[in-house]
């Protein structure tokens, strides 16, 4: 039997089948703040801790802003999750295959599923905390602390792993993903995210802009139109103005590259009304102009605010320069959300409270104010043929081919790169172990109507459904 180190790697003792995994760990060559290598290993295959759990086969998963900033070791990004000492293995978007359970109630080794990477409480072996007791597990008050139940239950989604061709995730975690594709099962967990940011604005008015342009914006810009049919929506692609940060983009084979026009040409489809480029000054007179708003400038200050400005923002890059856009472009009382992952800003906040802006934050998802679960709406909308997101997963790659997949991910829209993802090998793990398993036959008619962590409705196929 394998053992399980502090660290959360499983160590093979030479009779278990291995699985590979891309495996972030510190460099030995380098020192301080350097960032981590990613290799690909060969680790045990993970076995489910305790009653409950179940080992996911990934047949794809995502490469998210996140993922990318612990390759490059920021430390401006807030801790998400109990910590997660080096080395671990990134990756919480997935669709899988359940290959392996532990005491179920419903999931069942063959079956698709998508999971929801909250991990509450009662999943981790916590007594019932208050926001987990109101549903709100993606803001449980023990996130931050290890598992009682020790490190397989913290290396399940919660906290990442889904680079790899085996992962653990309660039964919780799990909905069924019937009627949902790989390509756009993969998207749920940022399709969660935009949904919720679209939810945290507390709708007054009609005129709404998106700062961004990858994956999230995208889904944000197909949430709003759905969620609100009439809204006007503005896209603002390039919102960070001349001080750019310190990366360099990548530069990747030309038959990747796309014009600007394509991707004006993707995000009107999605429901943008029009879609801008150019520096915070430019982008202010455009949408003064748009909507008739007067410009008042501030005394030692270069950039106006608008009078009549727009009714919400929501930021999905969550840079210093959009933050402060976004506050100068709305109206007085007006809302910006903050979905991107912002870590330190130096931002003048006299906005703030001398036009009585309010500024939302949206860094999860989970309960909705009107009580449902928010991957209860992405199962429906995925499940719908007539939601666009068949065109997001732009780049595919096997595990072996990381370099490649994460240099693409990082140069995102400079190379044509929505949503890139890793797939995993097609067979089951048991059709690759040398002692085959007797399967018996499930009885499936037990699967829940209801779950009970994620609140997803699963509609039998002789039930139809709207």
């Amino acid at each position: 039997m394998p053992t399980v180190t502090p660290d959360g790697l499983t160590v093979l003792d030479g009779g278990d089948a291995p699985i590979r995994a891309l495996v972030l760990d510190a460099d030995p060559a380098r020192r301080g703040d350097a960032p981590p290598l990613v290799q690909l290993r060969d680790i045990a295959r993970p076995i489910p801790p305790a009653p409950g759990w179940a080992l996911i086969r990934p047949t794809l998963a995502g490469i998210n802003a996140r993922d990318l900033a612990l390759l490059s070791s920021d430390r401006t990004l807030p801790p998400m999750g109990a910590p997660r000492p080096l080395p671990m293995v990134p990756g919480s978007e997935v669709v899988g295959v359940v290959e392996e359970v532990n005491g179920t109630r419903w999931a069942r080794e063959g079956q698709r599923v998508l999971v929801e990477p909250n991990a509450g409480c009662m999943i981790r072996g916590f007594p019932t905390c208050a926001r987990c007791a109101a549903g709100e597990a993606e803001l449980c008050e023990n996130r931050d602390r290890p598992s009682v139940i020790g490190p397989g239950a913290d290396g399940g989604l919660a906290s990442g792993g889904g680079w790899s061709e085996g992962v653990l995730a309660h039964e919780e975690m799990l909905i069924p993903a019937d009627g949902i594709s790989d390509q756009r099962g993969v998207l749920g967990v940022s399709l969660a995210a935009a949904i919720h940011a679209v939810l945290r604005w507390n709708r007054r008015g009609d005129r709404v802009a998106v700062i961004g342009s990858g994956t999230t914006t995208r889904l944000v810009i197909a949430a709003l139109r759905r969620l609100h049919p009439d809204v006007d929506i503005t896209v603002m692609v390039d919102a960070r103005g001349p001080q750019r940060t310190g990366r360099r983009r990548r530069k990747l084979p030309a038959h990747l590259a796309v014009d600007e026009s394509s991707v004006a040409r993707a995000l009107e489809c999605l429901g943008a009304a029009r879609v801008w480029r150019g520096s915070p000054a430019q982008l202010l007179d455009r949408t003064a102009e748009l909507l008739g708003a007067r410009r008042m400038i501030v005394a030692g200050d270069d950039l106006p605010v608008l009078d009549r400005g727009l009714d919400a923002v929501i930021d999905c890059r969550g840079t210093a320069a959009s933050v402060a856009l976004g506050m100068r472009l709305l109206r007085s009382g007006a809302t910006i959300v903050v979905a991107g992952r912002a870590g330190r800003l130096e931002l003048d906040w006299s906005a703030l409270w001398s036009r009585e802006l309010t500024i939302a934050g949206s860094g999860g998802f989970g309960r909705e104010p009107a009580g449902w679960r928010t991957f209860a709406a992405v199962r429906e909308w995925l499940t719908d043929a007539s939601f666009p997101a068949d065109s997001l997963v732009t780049h595919r790659y096997q595990l072996d081919a990381f370099s490649t997949a994460i240099a693409t991910a990082a140069a995102g829209e400079a190379v044509g790169a929505v949503k890139v993802v890793f797939e995993a090998p097609s067979a089951p793990f048991r059709q690759r172990r040398l002692a085959v398993d007797t399967e018996l036959p499930v009885d499936d008619t037990a699967a829940p109507m209801l779950l009970a962590a994620t609140a997803a409705r699963v509609r039998r196929d002789d039930e139809g459904g709207g």
